[in-house]
């Protein structure tokens, strides 16, 4: 009996038909990026200080600039730098006094002015930036820091609860119906997160849109890898999230040139609406519909296919019968994802090594903004180590495997991490190196787990398997503001010790996954366990 995979080496496995479906989805990938990496951009914590009333008027009467007017009224400015009170705290002294002296102004106000007491900032902050983001706009800062953390949470919290319902509306109403719904509503939920006027708000909308857009995302990668034979099936999930790292230079620039959150927002979820167009443009996948029984449609699907193609279907292919047909409709459950041994192994395996790829690339992101410099080239950085974390997969999975590269790029992040952190402070360019080692690696495993995750599941409940692994992946979003910004207050590079660990684990369990390099896409359970039996069999008889 024919598989999917044998119609496709006839009809075309990445004709022009695919390259149609992997384009308009690499657009899909691309316009992720705001979602995923927004806070970066949205989220900026400018440099601040307390506003003090009078102070404004003090300095011009005196002439200061603006350096000896932060000495003259900045706590610990001068001696200590930019610190927690420096940025948080003001002299509890009234500046609108008259008779200010302006060459000792805090001596005359109190005698001695190291016992002038401190006090919170009642009247706000004064920013240095000429942009606005959510900081500035709604104080985010000093005791309102933790608001910042939650923002991004609530995205990665509605990453976690949307994994599972969308995954579970891809493989019971199919993945363009998937598509085409998500993409509505994440247009809708990102416009209203322009206007709304009050910080709950924007953390509900902000929550509403990560419940879609990963779900989305993952359909996407689900449906272009689908399509395609299985010779182009590695290259094009990888491109897929290529697509993701184009666009994050696509947000770099814009975000450069529009420093305005709410403008941001709005210039960068508009051209997502052309994605609607997909309901014209974009086929079902014909894997999807054998799963579901629908055999007539995936056939009509695949004589499309091979028109576009110019490919001629043969004769014996056009009334085939798929397996699934005789077996009848499978639905998707998550007790399949447990209830066998090698499906157990393969689920809790990918689980922790999504939580890994999310808490090391998203950590080292912000720990790179914790260490100063110039957003935007940083940004731009660690974006540009993405493409040849890319180049190497491709190179490498085919004459290697997909194990052991996955593993060594987790086992590469780990250490790389380990180096950064005991690294002197003074070698910041060797640190720089290290870091961005670090983030090539862990791109390439978080790149090699959403591709492996594809391959280690039947068809019927593929979708659902990469939602619920991916799960974890959220969790770690969840916690990883917190882990970076909490840690870094009692050492700088303790965050990245925290990194190292995890990321050692995951390249060890790595290794106890089967290869998957050459294999064709499972279609039952009963696939995925008498693979690793096979597997076990020709290692014993080759022994």
């Amino acid at each position: 009996m024919p598989t999917l995979d044998d119609i496709l080496e006839n009809v075309g496995e990445f004709g022009k038909f695919q390259k149609q479906t992997f384009f308009v989805l690499c657009l899909l990938s691309a316009a992720f990026t705001p979602v995923y990496v927004g806070i970066v951009f949205f989220g900026f914590v400018p440099e601040h200080r307390c506003f003090n009333p009078g102070v404004a008027e003090l300095s011009q009467r005196c002439g200061w600039s603006l350096e000896e007017q932060l000495n003259h009224t900045v706590p610990e400015w001068g001696s200590h730098g930019t610190g927690f009170n420096s940025r948080c705290r003001r002299y509890e002294v009234n500046w609108n006094t008259t008779g200010i002296s302006c060459t000792d102004p805090l001596g005359s106000l109190a005698g001695n002015w190291s016992s002038i007491p401190l006090s919170p900032c009642r009247d706000g902050w004064v920013y240095d930036s000429p942009g606005t983001s959510l900081v500035t706009e709604f104080n985010l800062v000093c005791e309102d820091s933790w608001k910042l953390d939650l923002f991004q949470s609530s995205v990665n919290a509605g990453f976690f609860v949307g994994s599972i319902n969308i995954g579970y509306i891809a493989d019971r109403f199919g993945r363009k119906f998937c598509l085409l719904s998500t993409i509505l509503a994440n247009i809708v939920c990102g416009i209203l997160l322009v206007f709304v006027p009050t910080y709950l708000w924007i953390v509900i909308f902000r929550f509403l849109q990560g419940l879609v857009s990963k779900g989305c995302w993952t359909a996407g990668y689900i449906l272009v890898t689908e399509v395609v034979g299985p010779k182009y099936r590695r290259t094009v999930g990888i491109l897929y999230q290529t697509a993701f790292s184009v666009g994050l230079l696509l947000f770099d620039a814009i975000a450069y040139a529009i420093p305005h959150w709410r403008w941001l927002q709005l210039t960068v979820t508009l051209p997502t609406s052309f994605l609607l167009l997909y309901y014209w443009c974009l086929p079902e996948s014909p894997r999807w519909l054998i799963s579901q029984g629908k055999n007539s449609k995936a056939m009509n699907i695949v004589r499309e296919m091979a028109k576009k193609n110019q490919k001629k279907m043969p004769s014996d292919f056009e009334d085939v019968k798929f397996e699934e047909e005789d077996g009848g409709k499978q639905s998707p459950s998550l007790i399949d994802l447990v209830r066998t041994p090698q499906m157990r192994k393969n689920t809790f395996i990918l689980m922790y090594n999504w939580f890994t790829s999310s808490v090391l690339y998203q950590g080292l992101i912000m720990h790179m903004g914790v260490a100063a410099g110039n957003m935007y080239l940083d940004f731009l950085y660690s974006a540009l180590v993405e493409f040849p974390a890319a180049f190497i997969i491709i190179v490498s999975i085919d004459r290697i495997g997909r194990r052991y590269p996955w593993a060594a790029a987790n086992l590469v992040a780990g250490a790389a991490c380990l180096v950064t952190a005991l690294i002197p402070e003074d070698l910041h360019w060797l640190k720089l190196i290290a870091a961005c080692i670090g983030r090539m690696g862990i791109t390439m495993a978080f790149e090699m787990v959403c591709f492996v995750n594809t391959e280690l599941y039947p068809t019927y409940i593929r979708n659902l398997g990469v939602m619920v692994c991916s799960s974890l992946c959220d969790i770690g979003g969840v916690i990883v503001p917190f882990i970076v910004y909490r840690l870094v207050e009692i050492w700088h590079d303790l965050p990245l010790i925290v990194f190292t660990v995890v990321g050692l684990i995951a390249g060890g369990l790595v290794l106890l996954l089967p290869e998957t390099k050459g294999r064709v896409l499972p279609e039952t359970v009963e696939d995925v366990e008498n693979f690793n039996r096979k597997l076990v069999y020709y290692v014993s008889t080759a022994l």
